[in-house]
Parts: structure tokens; C-alpha cells; sequence
């Protein structure tokens, strides 16, 4: 491993691009900020329609970016030319030193990892190699595993390449709920990440392999796996109550004048072993106490 050296770069001095889209990934921008690391690019998914009225949106990074007068690329693939020909003009007119991606949502193809002089580093909320994968976070709360993050050297296979930093993050109380979880780990991720960045650049730090023969790893969410069994036990239904928090929310039916309606369970806890609903939103209306609904539903 090669010695710092004695003039080693500030953080302005880096010049990065990052790769990320939703809330999660601005939150680690929000921590490099403060760390004096601002990219000279952000890369993101392209607008699209979201919410009710199914209005089109910019993706979280791109109104960070904004704000910040950055520049955003939106690609609709990085699988073609047209991409890969548009990072290398930029990488020729100013060298890129590093890629970090959080949250990015695309492949990223082995010629555009290629690209940067030290890499590309991605943020990962797990303890690689556990939690590879879509949905770490909803895996760590099912699982009841431990919680942190990871910062890898990012190759062409899923979180596959080997680890510059990790960090464990104990949470309490046990089971935490998705959002807030998410919210956490990304606050610790860009604090990890800021730690490292002059250190990686200056060639301080090895990444070490990870164990894949130990690696385990989590499914894309769907709707219908947050649909709550009122059979199984107290436990199992608030650590899916917990970690389907934020999308898709956890439901269950209730029979109301001869009718199944659909309800959303927004938060619960377990008292003496049995669950207990707290807030609920009964299939189009607004959140309301489980208190409320049962007057109003099951009287």
C-alpha cells in the first residue's frame, strides 16, 4: 500500500460524478456537502409521472442538483454509446477521479467503471456480503439481521465487488420502520463515504474480497408481499408492517356492510404478545386511529 503523500488533495480538489435518484441518495450528497465534496455531474433516471395525479416529476437528485446549478445527465440506458461517448468527452476535457453511486437504479456497464482514475465507489445499505441486492433495508427488518452500510468498489456483478469501509449501525428499539431506517443508514453512509474519499484517492486504503460464499440476498419487493396474514404470529406481522413502511404499506382485508375493503396499516406495536393497530387507512380515506375505523367500520 503506497504512503500518503505529503500533499495530499482537499476535498474541492476531487472532481466526481455521481450516479443516484431517490431521497436516499441525496442524503448522502447532503453529507459529502457538508465534508466540502460537491460532484461536477450528477447522473439520474429520467423524469416520470408519479402520485395521484400522475404528474411528471424530476428525480430527487436532479432538484438537488439544480438547486446547486450542477450538471445533470439523464440517460435513458448507459448500456449504449451515447453515454458512455458523453462521460468520455467530459473525462477528457477534466479527468475524472472517481464515481460514486447510491441508489443509481441502472446497470452501469464495465466501460463506464472503467472511466474514472480511482474507480467507482458505491454506497450499500448492508453489511456486505449479507443484504445483497433491491431491498437490503426491507431485508434487514424481515431478518432481524444487523444493520449498516458498505462502501465497495463497485465491479459489473450486484454488490459483488470488494469492501473499502464498512460500518455496523445497532438501532433500537427492534423492529425500526423502513423509511426511518433508510433515512439512517444514508446519513451514515455519506458520513462513511467523506471519511474515505481523500484517503481512497490518495491510494491509502486496500479494499478487502468479500466472503461470497457467505453472501445472502434480498428479492424486489411487490405489493402483494405486504399483504399482513392475521394467522401468523404477533412478531412476524409487525416486522412486515415495519419494513413494508413507505411503499408498498402493509394491508389486510376487513369485512364492512357484506364487503372486503382493503386497509392499510400505517403503524402498530405488540402489547403482551398481541398485535395492536394504531393508524390506518381504510381504502380511499385518509389515515385515521385504529379507534377511529373500528367506530366507524366494524360497529
Amino acid at each position: 500500500m503506497k504512503e500518503p503523500s505529503e500533499n495530499n488533495k482537499i476535498p474541492s480538489d476531487i472532481n466526481f460524478a455521481f450516479f443516484g435518484t431517490p431521497v436516499f441518495a441525496t442524503i448522502i450528497l447532503d453529507e459529502l456537502e457538508k465534508a466540502g465534496f460537491v460532484p461536477s455531474l450528477i447522473i439520474t433516471q429520467e423524469d416520470r409521472p408519479a402520485g395521484r395525479g400522475m404528474e411528471v416529476q424530476a428525480p430527487d437528485t436532479k432538484v438537488w442538483a439544480t438547486k446547486r446549478d450542477i450538471t445533470v445527465f439523464q440517460p435513458l440506458t448507459l448500456k449504449d454509446d451515447v453515454a458512455f461517448k458523453a462521460l468520455r468527452t467530459l473525462d477528457k476535457e477534466k479527468p475524472f477521479d472517481l464515481f460514486i453511486v447510491a441508489s443509481y437504479g441502472n446497470i452501469i456497464p464495465q466501460k463506464i467503471l472503467d472511466i474514472p482514475i480511482n474507480g467507482v465507489l458505491n454506497v450499500h445499505p448492508s453489511l456486505l456480503p449479507k443484504l445483497r441486492g433491491s431491498s437490503p433495508i426491507v431485508g434487514a427488518i424481515l431478518g432481524q439481521e444487523k444493520t449498516g452500510v458498505s462502501i465497495i468498489l463497485l465491479d459489473e456483478k450486484m454488490d459483488h465487488g470488494p469492501i473499502v469501509k464498512q460500518k455496523e449501525i445497532p438501532v433500537s428499539p427492534w423492529p425500526p420502520y423502513a423509511p426511518g431506517l433508510e433515512e439512517l443508514l444514508a446519513h451514515e453512509g455519506g458520513k462513511l463515504l467523506s471519511e474515505i474519499m481523500l484517503p481512497w484517492v490518495d491510494i491509502a486504503i486496500v479494499p478487502i474480497e468479500q466472503d461470497h460464499e457467505n453472501a445472502s440476498y434480498t428479492k424486489k419487493v411487490t405489493k402483494s408481499d405486504a399483504l399482513i396474514d392475521m394467522n401468523d404470529t404477533a412478531e412476524i406481522n409487525l416486522r412486515k408492517i415495519r419494513s413494508y413502511a413507505g411503499w408498498p404499506n402493509a394491508y389486510t382485508f376487513f369485512e364492512h356492510k357484506g364487503k372486503q375493503i382493503r386497509v392499510i396499516i400505517k403503524e402498530a406495536k405488540v402489547t403482551d404478545g398481541k398485535l395492536v393497530l394504531q393508524k390506518v387507512i381504510p381504502e380511499g380515506r385518509k389515515v385515521m386511529t385504529f379507534e377511529e375505523f373500528v367506530r366507524g367500520y366494524l360497529k
